[in-house]
């Protein structure tokens, strides 16, 4: 290449903390900055600098995804009593991905990177299998209380007229723990639509579960919402493609899933979706062999890795050691943003350029060529790399795929 691809429009760049802010570097060092003309606007959404801005930072961010369109982000550390400690920080922030999702209101697309030397721990699997996650509420934007003492709790509800509603939940005899929930209809009905519309564009078939049986308000409307948008809108589109949605029981649809050959999007409320995303990732090979992106109904995209900062290969790093951690997650996460940059604003070449590097990654993975996570599931002659050199290699068979 002697011209470097020539970006419009910036992406939205959230940099993040530990092994996975080292590895972002490097990805844009090798594999990004020597052939395009990078534009971002960046955000460092490190602890340090989330707790130095009282995580106004983390809104910013995602204010600025609204205005242009396309973010990418890198793991991030949400904190626990122990991290306070270590980074000394003003208190527990919350989770800057819960932010972020809740700003932008969308729903997360998650799905296995699939490569041939890599078999599903579950023999049926032969198509990935997409987790929708709603990506607003629950248990992630909940209140919490510890209960010290007998007594009454309640949720009171007060309307904008002065009525008053209460519910009991416990009459409490000694200590124990509360914790409030909420939900909104808008925001399951985008979760509603996002599913519908991602299933019609990959023509695949759309599964949703929830607890019904149990929770016959709460999540009974998660049910009663998808099933009220696919009758009124989406019924018809989904019998001329071919593909069906369903309701089950989220206990019916484990079963069903571990017995299926994959290929469909399972639908599943927040908390649901970010457990079963991680066994799905976790029985086609790996957490870093895994895209997830944010995508909200009013199309904006945020592309991000689904797993956590690998803090044990930090540690290791701070000390000097060499380590083999698996970036391809980190870089699918660019390749994506970088993918939808370029159809958003009509530059073929940049939308060539991330599916070639996504081709020299999966290429790189298939010749045996890994870090040691993938040496443990590979079948057949492995050579394992560190970091550095993975991407590097990566790097040899793209500049081959540009020349």
């Amino acid at each position: 290449m002697t011209e470097k691809i020539r970006m419009e429009v910036p992406l939205v760049e959230m940099d993040g903390d530990e092994m996975t802010r080292v590895i972002w570097k490097q990805i844009k060092d090798i594999l990004l900055m020597p052939y395009i003309d990078l534009k971002t606007v960046y955000y460092d959404l490190g602890l340090k600098k989330r707790d130095e801005t009282d995580d106004q930072i983390t809104v910013e961010a995602a204010e600025a995804t609204k205005k242009y369109g396309v973010a990418v982000k890198c793991a991030t550390i949400t904190p626990n009593a122990q991290r306070v400690e270590e980074y000394g920080l003003k208190q527990m922030w919350k989770s800057p991905n819960a932010t972020i999702r809740a700003i932008l209101d969308g729903t997360v697309f998650r799905t296995p990177i699939i490569v041939k030397n890599i078999k599903p721990f579950v023999r049926t699997w032969e198509k990935p299998i997409t987790i929708a996650r709603h990506a607003y509420g629950d248990i992630y934007k909940n209140v919490e209380m510890r209960i010290q003492t007998k007594g009454k709790a309640e949720i009171v509800f007060t309307s904008e007229n002065g009525e008053v509603t209460k519910e009991v939940i416990h009459d409490f005899d000694g200590a124990g723990i509360l914790m409030g929930m909420h939900n909104l209809d808008k925001s399951i009905e985008s979760f509603a639509r996002s599913c519908m519309n991602y299933a019609l564009a990959l023509k695949q078939d759309l599964w949703f579960s929830t607890k019904d049986t149990i929770s016959k308000k709460y999540d009974h409307t998660f049910k009663d919402i998808f099933e009220q948008i696919y009758e009124k809108e989406y019924k018809e589109k989904f019998e001329a493609s071919g593909i069906e949605y369903f309701y089950t029981l989220i206990d019916d649809a484990v079963a069903r899933v571990i017995r299926s050959a994959g290929g469909m999007i399972w639908a599943c409320k927040n908390y649901d979706g970010d457990v079963m995303s991680d066994m799905v990732a976790t029985a086609f090979g790996s957490l870093a062999m895994m895209t997830s992106v944010l995508v909200s109904p009013e199309g904006y995209y945020e592309y991000e890795a689904a797993h956590g900062t690998v803090t044990r290969h930090y540690y290791r790093h701070l000390k000097g050691e060499e380590t083999s951690t698996n970036p391809t997650a980190t870089l699918f996460a660019w390749t994506g943003a970088l993918k939808k940059r370029g159809e958003l604003d009509g530059i073929q070449e940049l939308v060539d350029f991330a599916e070639k590097l996504e081709n020299a990654t999966i290429q790189t993975i298939e010749a045996g060529i890994m870090t040691k996570d993938l040496a443990a599931l590979a079948e057949g002659e492995k050579k394992i790399v560190n970091t550095k050199v993975f991407l590097e290699e990566i790097n040899s068979r793209l500049l081959k795929a540009l020349e």
